[in-house]
């Protein structure tokens, strides 16, 4: 498994700044949550959230908290960062009538099932499947990415989902003070 898609489960906050922007912030926070230090290589990181047991991902998650308030008190919207990121890169499509974006959407997606495909139906030289594993999750990671570009992102569902979870957690506590 990709460490990424870790994070993206763990603290998907985290996660969204990792593909934007506030990258170097995102990896800072992750390597002072579970190494204890910032300034690590990027390499340890990934390896931190790979082998993290339950009580790191416990941090992960706390981390992502602590960010999400720095960038409140900050007042930046990272979804906001990512969707003018999106939408600048949509409209030059449209202004240049550029087709790369459509190429690599192509080679991508023909590679994701390719590698899927040949994963499930070919016998595989041994040693290879690792590497192949990476090459998928890669993959798979810019099939999502894709997907956002020409689809939008789910951030509309994250919203409705924090939403829920707060009515809920209010309830709870309006129903622990009766």
């Amino acid at each position: 498994m990709d460490w990424k898609q870790i994070v993206s489960t763990v603290a998907p906050g985290l996660a969204t700044a990792l593909g934007g922007p506030m990258a170097g912030v995102a990896v800072r926070g992750i390597a002072s949550a579970l190494l204890g230090d910032e300034d690590v290589p990027s390499t340890d990181v990934e390896t931190a959230v790979l082998r993290a047991s339950p009580s790191d991902l416990r941090k992960l998650k706390q981390a992502e908290l602590v960010f999400r308030q720095q960038m409140k008190e900050l007042e930046i919207d990272l979804e906001a960062l990512h969707a003018a990121d999106r939408e600048s890169a949509r409209e030059r499509q449209v202004v240049t009538g550029d087709q790369m974006p459509a190429f690599i959407a192509f080679a991508a997606l023909a590679g994701f099932f390719g590698i899927l495909i040949s994963m499930i139906f070919v016998d595989l030289p041994a040693g290879s499947e690792a590497p192949l594993n990476v090459m998928l999750g890669a993959l798979g990671s810019l099939v999502v990415a894709i997907g956002n570009y020409y689809f939008g992102s789910s951030a509309g569902s994250s919203a409705k989902n924090q939403l829920i979870e707060q009515l809920i957690g209010s309830q709870h506590f309006v129903s622990s003070k009766i």
